[in-house]
């Protein structure tokens, strides 16, 4: 998804090596608004197949609502591995809700497919769509009444994994519309929707209801949690963050200055690394690495033959587990983890000397874990590193 408009070829690129597997060659179908205003009549598709790995691409010109229904056109996408939403009115692309068109474009997805686009094909790949059918909202309107007609959703067309609950803006900083997007959160969090985002190059979190959302009443929401996403990295809507964000408030329809940038409430720094200490190999002589609590590094080393290292962690009921483990080429290493009375809860096997292991976890009770990494061939001086984090859920 791009905040702009046009096709990135960065990013579709990933996207397209993401669903492919790094081989073999897919279809993409690109579905615009409306026709170009000059030069060719198929952009999106000429920056596409200048792409490796890019089979075909097809260019659909949504004129009218009955489109939707074209068969060919659904033919063409339910035989693609890409839908790109290209240009155009958000409100054309969200009178597609509940016609074939987005069940072909749902059946892509499922598959393993993807679905994306930027500027209103980015709006419409949100399940909560700010549709814009009675015309565009601005900054400076929205926060100063959140029910203008203007302000208005279709909601139920998408639902992608891992991204519920989401309303997507774009040409984000250029066009100054971080006010917009908290009013848009707000008015949804009041409509009773929990968790709201909108991504482009920021994250926008409304987690409380607002203290003042009515018609014809200026917004007052404090502390939207705002994460700042630098070119490059990445956010994990699976299991979002609990550090890094900066607070901003809208009080009585007037935004806090510098919407853009500010200092974390928490540092997403991790810890020194933590390193094993033998013997610690059962749970009895475990390390207690249960301070620091995550973001937590745990380092050590495999040796002799058939070592396991042993490290008590603490979560608390709800909270969620990533544990991700780089190791040397030296041995093949599986990890574990376990409960306090030593069953295993989940596990990362996966074959071969140097094969880095992850694994993922949501504590149904709280007290002490236990992670374990095992030698499951070969041994060595050569250290393994294991990071540990547990995002907010």
């Amino acid at each position: 998804m791009n905040g702009a408009g046009g096709v990135v070829a960065d990013s579709m690129a990933r996207a397209i090596d993401d669903i492919r597997g790094g081989s073999g060659s897919l279809d993409v179908v690109v579905l615009a608004g409306s026709a170009p205003n000059s030069g060719s009549r198929t952009p999106e598709c000429d920056t596409v197949m200048m792409l490796p790995g890019v089979n075909s691409c097809t260019t659909w010109t949504l004129t009218t609502p009955s489109d939707a229904g074209n068969s060919q056109l659904n033919t063409n996408v339910r035989k693609a591995e890409f839908v790109h939403f290209a240009g155009g009115d958000q409100c054309r692309y969200a009178s597609s809700k509940g016609t074939a068109l987005e069940t072909s474009v749902e059946s892509v997805v499922a598959r393993g497919g993807g679905s994306g686009g930027g500027s209103a094909r980015h709006h419409i790949n949100s399940p909560i769509v700010y549709d814009a059918c009675n015309g565009i909202v601005t900054s400076s309107e929205a926060p100063a009444d959140p029910y203008d007609r203007y302000v208005c959703f279709t909601g139920g067309m998408f639902a992608w994994n891992h991204y519920d609950n989401v309303i997507n803006d774009s040409h984000f900083v250029a066009r100054d519309r971080m006010s917009r997007l908290m009013a848009l959160v707000a008015r949804s969090i009041k409509d009773g929707l929990a968790t709201v985002y909108g991504k482009s190059g920021y994250v926008a979190l409304g987690d409380h209801q607002p203290e003042q959302d009515v018609a014809r009443k200026p917004l007052t929401y404090s502390g939207f949690k705002i994460w700042k996403i630098a070119p490059g990295a990445s956010f994990d809507f699976a299991g979002r963050p609990s550090c890094g964000s900066y607070l901003r408030s809208v009080t009585a329809g007037v935004p806090e200055a510098n919407l853009y940038d500010g200092p974390p409430q928490t540092s997403c720094t991790p810890h020194a690394p933590f390193t094993e200490t033998e013997p610690n190999n059962t749970r009895d002589t475990a390390d207690d690495a249960t301070k620091p609590a995550p973001p937590a590094t745990l380092t050590g080393r495999l040796d002799p033959t058939g070592d396991r290292d042993h490290f008590a962690v603490r979560f608390t009921a709800g909270q969620r587990a990533d544990v991700r483990c780089d190791i040397p080429s030296d041995y093949d290493a599986d990890v574990y983890l376990l409960d306090g009375g030593g069953s295993t809860l989940t596990r990362s096997v996966i074959d071969g000397a140097g094969a880095d292991e992850a694994l993922s976890f949501t504590a149904t009770t709280t007290g002490t874990y236990f992670l374990e990494v095992a030698a499951y061939s070969g041994s060595g001086a050569a250290g393994y590193t294991c990071t540990l984090a547990a995002p907010q859920l």
